[in-house]
């Protein structure tokens, strides 16, 4: 088995992000192995959701010590991303190994990834409406069965075909349906429940037969000890900081996958980064304009 180092590195660059912000590692880990390292769909994949049944159980048990995870809805989530989820990778196998049906799988993680994306800029608008206070009390949070086990589902579906789904779009999806809990409360619920949903997937994986063991070794070397490092500063590093770069890469993967080229690509890739540029710098300014307005009213 052999063990790449710039794969480790890759691989704890995005344990990193998962430990501090609650992300999809599937996310950024696909799009990072199928790009920069030339590996093919189907193995990125299929080594991404086996070396996540190692890696999200460390971020869950942090959240479970928080007490920030519904148990509740971590069932009904399960009850049904579980089955969808070994259902997602036996399609996957059944796409094969031809150009056409390897396309197929990109469009389908660029779907995917460009959905996460357009999730985290709806989940932010959710917050910004709401005045930024999610603190419902998870004690007081009514179930809603139905609905909920049909994230799962299509979390489940999403996450056996692309490995992408368990973070952010089945948190914003969650957020649609319990607008008031806060968003780590929802993202300690979603990366519990991420445990057995990624473990059902990477059975899938396992017996239809798409895992790199040597791929998956490097990942699991990398991104355990940091996706450990991240949980425990994510409690003094506000992920407001670190959301928007996820945001940009899982965007700038999704177009990627959906078949811009190159220079049309980049140029939409900077459009974005003025674009944010200037939200993020309008951002400050009101909040030290904020900050001033409350320390007048306070002096006088």
């Amino acid at each position: 088995m052999h063990i790449d180092p710039y794969i480790v590195l890759g691989g704890a660059i995005v344990g990193l992000l998962v430990g501090m912000t609650g992300a999809g590692g599937g996310a950024l880990m696909t799009p990072m192995l199928i790009l920069l390292f030339g590996v093919a769909p189907t193995a990125a994949i299929s080594s991404d959701l086996v070396a996540s049944v190692v890696m999200r159980p460390i971020g869950a048990s942090v959240h479970l010590r928080a007490r920030t995870v519904h148990r509740r809805l971590v069932i009904l989530m399960a009850s049904g991303s579980v089955p969808a989820a070994v259902l997602g990778s036996y399609l996957l196998s059944r796409l094969g190994h031809a150009r056409s049906d390897v396309r197929e799988i990109e469009l389908i993680l660029g779907l995917a990834l460009l959905a996460g994306s357009a999730a985290m800029v709806v989940r932010y608008a959710l917050d910004r409406r709401a005045g930024g206070e999610r603190d419902e009390q998870l004690h007081e949070l009514t179930p809603r069965p139905f609905v909920t086990v049909l994230i799962g589902i299509l979390g489940g579906l999403m996450v056996g075909m692309t490995s992408v789904g368990a973070g952010s779009l089945m948190v914003v999806l969650l957020l649609f349906i319990y607008p008031s809990i806060s968003a780590k409360q929802l993202v300690g619920t979603d990366l519990t429940q991420a445990v057995p949903l990624t473990l059902a997937a990477a059975i899938g994986s396992l017996l239809f037969g798409h895992v790199e063991f040597g791929l998956t070794g490097s990942l699991i070397l990398g991104s355990v000890p940091a996706v450990f490092l991240g949980s425990l500063l994510s409690s003094s590093v506000p992920d407001r900081y670190i959301r928007p770069v996820i945001a940009f890469v899982i965007l700038a993967s999704g177009l990627k996958y959906v078949g811009l080229g190159p220079v049309v690509l980049g140029w939409t890739l900077v459009v974005v980064l003025l674009l944010g540029a200037g939200f993020v710098t309008h951002e400050l300014r009101s909040g030290r304009e904020r900050a001033t307005e409350r320390s007048s009213r306070v002096l006088h």
